[in-house]
């Protein structure tokens, strides 16, 4: 196919995006050849190929029309979108749909001795951040009158260095901040990852392209935490099995041959299914329970 009908993702090349936006696209169906050091991946049995680069360019590589879509972070989206309006231009890429990985949020923190009751405590201090569009927004949002000091990294100890009073950076765990004596104390972005795409018309092929791949993502979403269930039951107990199956909608009853008092149930569960879950059939009657993972699924 020739390679101006070729969709180009661009996906985050080293960091918390990078392994789970290649698994989506492969769980799609995406088959790609990637060499040593390259930063093209190139689809070998679909007109896809993803571009690795930093997450900070992505929304410009979508909004330049350089790639049709993008895999980032909501804070990267949101950071670029404020900037975009700041400069009095509009933002040129479309928030598609959020995905279900990635997920963090911009905090303030402050250092373990730091005395913090509200946000007001924020006032006359200096916070450093590498989103001030988003910290701007917030603050001015609060009523705060607070400095922002702008970085490029190393957020976490800007106040042992001297060079702020508290942050404003993303927390996934907790585990960075706790490891420089910093605590959270108020958040203020939530975030997950996010695709984007150009608002610019694209052609037929690959318009027919992206669709199909929205109805994949879509399809491998929906079963992420989802198990398919099957096991035997007394027909007796059918009413308080259905009602342990976790997220299932209306299972699939099968009566069993030279057994009219038992049948087989069969449930795509769309929610997590522990070992209470499965202790709870079995002390409901069911038996021979298997549980399997679901790969995809088209509603």
């Amino acid at each position: 196919m020739d390679k101006e009908q070729r969709l180009k993702v661009a996906v985050q090349k080293t960091g918390r995006l990078t392994d789970h936006s290649l698994d989506l696209l492969v769980r799609c169906g995406l088959k790609y050849s990637r060499g040593k050091d390259q930063l093209l991946c190139y689809g070998e049995n679909m007109p896809l190929d993803v571009l690795l680069v930093r997450d900070d360019d992505i929304p410009d590589l979508v909004q330049e029309d350089v790639c049709d879509l993008g895999i980032v972070g909501a804070n990267v989206v949101e950071e670029k979108r404020l900037g975009f309006i700041a400069r009095g231009a509009a933002p040129l890429f479309i928030e598609m749909q959020p995905l279900d990985f990635g997920r963090c949020r911009l905090a303030i923190a402050v250092p373990e001795d730091f005395s913090y009751r509200s946000p007001r405590d924020l006032d006359g201090r200096r916070i450093a951040t590498t989103y001030p569009n988003i910290l701007s927004r917030w603050l001015r949002d609060g009523g705060i009158a607070a400095e922002v000091v702008v970085l490029s990294g190393a957020v976490e100890i800007a106040p042992r260095l001297g060079r702020a009073d508290v942050i404003c950076d993303l927390v996934s765990t907790g585990s960075t901040l706790k490891a420089n004596h910093l605590r959270e104390v108020e958040t203020v972005l939530e975030s997950q990852a996010m695709l984007i795409r150009t608002p610019l018309p694209l052609s037929p092929a690959k318009e027919s392209w992206l669709n199909r791949m929205l109805l994949r993502i879509d399809g491998v979403q929906q079963v992420k935490e989802s198990k398919y269930i099957m096991l035997h039951a007394p027909r007796a107990a059918l009413a308080a099995i259905r009602h342990l199956l976790p997220g299932s909608e209306y299972p699939t009853v099968i009566p069993l041959e030279g057994n009219p008092d038992k049948v087989a149930v069969h449930a795509v569960c769309r929610e997590n299914v522990f070992w209470e879950t499965l202790e709870g059939l079995k002390a409901a009657g069911a038996s021979a329970i298997l549980v399997l993972p679901v790969e995809k699924m088209l509603a």
